[in-house]
């Protein structure tokens, strides 16, 4: 009995097309089909999770954005009006908004998801961004609400965000997780001119000195550097890998929550499908590192979890390749060449 690899593989081989030529799509079906354990993959109730927190940090002109957009952008989400809503809307995704920390009241509100931590993380410049309580906590609380989706029928989830701030926070976390100077990871994020840029680069040299004892492991990064929207995707995803569900990395930030969740749980890689390559600079550097390639390179730096939502249709593609189209002895075409 060959092995399920190896059936898979000639599933793919003897569909009516030459070797190979579907390229990536090839790729991607037999990573769903893997995951799945089986020759007919499906992907059911596909649902994004959008986490939105406040950052201690943005307080320090890191940003060229005021911290009032974190709130400001929630209500967007809620409302239906941003890029994440538009494409969840045209491609059939689920969304799900949840408050992880936003220094802000929203009140109760039926569609956005209260697992507020505290109102925002603290100022990792002055001290931990988060205690190791609160790290707990979130990664639980990103790990329930995955469960939930799960009992929902989903086999594919792909995780956005949304924090000003968080792609300091990110550039940190990569710097101190992977020994790598900061001014590599870090870049102009929401669009800082490059006197900000500059002015940026030298806070987080500064954060990166007063937090220089910390190990670099997971926990202790998160907890010195990261957000409450970070931690909870973080656990999300070591919750999606035990759920056996697939797991769509976005952009800049939800790839280094994805590296602090690899850090803890290894096996996570084998569920984890790159959407695209962020514009933002350390994206590149993280997924080299990774081995990971991206299914789109189209410039997108927004987060909100786009990528996901945009790549999407290319997972549902390589399901139906692998359901549905011939092969050749099923379309009588001879495989001999002339």
């Amino acid at each position: 009995m060959n092995s399920l690899a190896q059936q898979l593989q000639d599933k793919i081989d003897r569909k009516t097309k030459p070797l190979g030529s579907l390229g990536v799509l090839e790729t991607v079906a037999f990573q769903i089909a893997s995951v799945q354990n089986s020759l007919d993959p499906e992907l059911k109730s596909p649902h994004i999770l959008v986490f939105a927190g406040s950052h201690g940090l943005a307080s320090s002109a890191i940003s060229a954005y005021p911290t009032e957009v974190t709130p400001q952008m929630v209500l967007n989400f809620l409302n239906g009006g941003a890029a994440i809503n538009v494409f969840c809307r045209q491609h059939g995704i689920s969304l799900k908004i949840i408050d992880a920390g936003v220094d802000f009241d929203f009140g109760s509100r039926s569609n956005l998801i209260d697992a507020k931590i505290a109102m925002g993380t603290r100022n990792s410049l002055m001290e931990q961004a988060m205690s190791s309580w609160e790290y707990a906590l979130g990664l639980k609380r990103g790990a329930d609400l995955v469960s939930k989706v799960a009992l929902q029928g989903s086999n594919v989830i792909g995780f956005g965000e949304m924090g000003i701030g968080n792609t300091s926070a990110a550039a940190l976390i990569m710097s101190k997780l992977l020994n790598i100077p900061i001014e590599e990871c870090v870049g102009r994020g929401t669009g800082l001119s490059s006197q900000q840029m500059n002015e940026k680069v030298s806070i987080l040299r500064r954060v990166i000195g007063r937090h220089q004892a910390v190990p670099a492991t997971a926990p202790e990064v998160m907890q010195a550097f990261g957000g409450y929207e970070m931690l909870m995707i973080c656990g999300g995803m070591l919750e999606a890998a035990r759920q056996n569900m697939l797991i769509l990395v976005d952009g800049f930030i939800s790839s280094v929550s994805y590296l602090c969740a690899l850090n803890i749980m290894p096996e996570v890689a084998n569920n984890a499908i790159f959407c695209h390559q962020s514009d933002e600079k350390g994206h590149k550097r993280l997924l080299e590192y990774l081995q990971a390639t991206p299914l789109l390179n189209m410039g997108m730096r927004l987060g909100e979890g786009t990528g996901c939502a945009i790549a999407y249709p290319l997972l549902q593609s390589a399901v139906a390749f692998m359901n549905e189209m011939a092969s050749f002895e099923s379309a009588g075409v001879s495989t001999q060449v002339s």
